[in-house]
């Protein structure tokens, strides 16, 4: 038995049965329905091509949800299946669902226990759409069937018919992977699901998915701990930090010589950083005193050099930062 269900047969569940179907709470789908999909987990019912019209549909566990009244039904498949499709219609295309069918005498015409893969036949048509699911089954893969495909005449190219139509689910309370469609509502308020890389959260009360993200950190600032160079005197710092952005304004005074920029400001150290508000790259800050400005590099280090200056001051018409004049450096930079 190579489709294995649980809490199906009226007698003879084997242990074995319990242990590989995928007995447990998943995610729900209403008060007491499941979400019915694919257990992610490697490449859960593959499909390969096994001859010019058959298809080989490798190993997997699901979760196959049937009326309410039934409830869900745990489905393993612990060997590769093979199923045939019908010769293509003359005319027109059609596509075929390859399904997973759990078929209960007690609430069908069925008379049977049991599950299995099989082939739901679609109708040929000019512009063929996939056949109606029958209760209880779960839609794994489409197949376009070609008009007048036989295995006499090279049966079906697997390369392109094949349409993946396996959705997942996932336990109660974790994250639903992304497989085919995207257009389901969640079951409760903060049910999560993978929408192609993004994590979306369900907002019951706006009925739609939002993409998740994590609150906000909170908004750091200090006024102190800069180490202030020879030759300046600090007036005033502050600095502020909110999900990893720094913005920081210093105000200082140039104590020292006046600082000549014919042709260019020598390099020239104005203070240090505290650790843990430093740039990760080089960054070029600005500087101005009002009369001139410049540019200040600060570094991975925390190191504030001057390296440029452009206009004079209060007494000097040449490029010059003047004593005693007061300077602002500012910078915004991401940690």
């Amino acid at each position: 038995m190579t489709v294995r269900p649980a809490w199906l047969l009226p007698l003879g569940q084997t242990r074995e049965d319990t242990r590989l179907a995928p007995v447990g709470t998943w995610s729900p789908d209403g008060e007491i329905r499941t979400r019915d999909g694919v257990i992610p987990g490697g490449n859960p019912f593959a499909a390969t091509g096994a001859g010019a019209m058959s298809l080989q549909v490798g190993i997997g566990r699901a979760a196959v949800q049937g009326t309410t009244a039934q409830g869900a039904y745990p489905v393993a498949v612990d060997a590769p299946e093979t199923v045939t499709f019908t010769d293509g219609n003359a005319q027109f295309a059609r596509i075929d669902s390859v399904i997973l069918r759990v078929y209960d005498g007690l609430f069908d015409q069925s008379d049977n226990a049991l599950a299995r893969v099989e082939v739901l036949v679609g109708t040929a048509s000019a512009t063929p759409t996939a056949p109606t699911l029958p209760p209880c089954s779960l839609r794994l893969w489409d197949v376009t069937v070609p008009a007048g495909a036989s295995a006499g005449v090279g049966g079906i190219n697997w390369n392109s018919a094949l349409a993946d139509r396996r959705r997942y689910t996932a336990a109660v309370g974790g994250i639903i992977p992304q497989g085919w469609g995207l257009s389901f509502n969640g079951a409760y308020d903060g049910q999560y699901r993978d929408a192609g890389g993004t994590l979306e959260r369900w907002n019951a009360a706006d009925g739609t998915w939002k993409t998740y993200r994590p609150p906000e950190l909170a908004t750091e600032t200090i006024t102190g701990g800069v180490s202030t160079a020879a030759g300046w005197s600090l007036n005033t710092f502050g600095a502020r930090r909110r999900n990893g952005v720094v913005q920081m304004v210093g105000y200082w005074t140039r104590t020292g010589a006046t600082l000549l920029a014919n042709p260019n400001l020598a390099d020239t150290l104005v203070a240090t950083l505290p650790i843990g508000w430093r740039p990760v790259l080089l960054v070029e800050a600005v500087a101005s005193n009002g009369y001139g400005f410049g540019a200040c590099a600060i570094g991975a280090d925390g190191l504030m050099t001057l390296r440029s200056w452009a206009g004079g001051g209060p007494t000097r018409t040449d490029s010059a930062l003047e004593k005693d004049t007061n300077v602002r450096i500012s910078a915004t930079f991401v940690q």
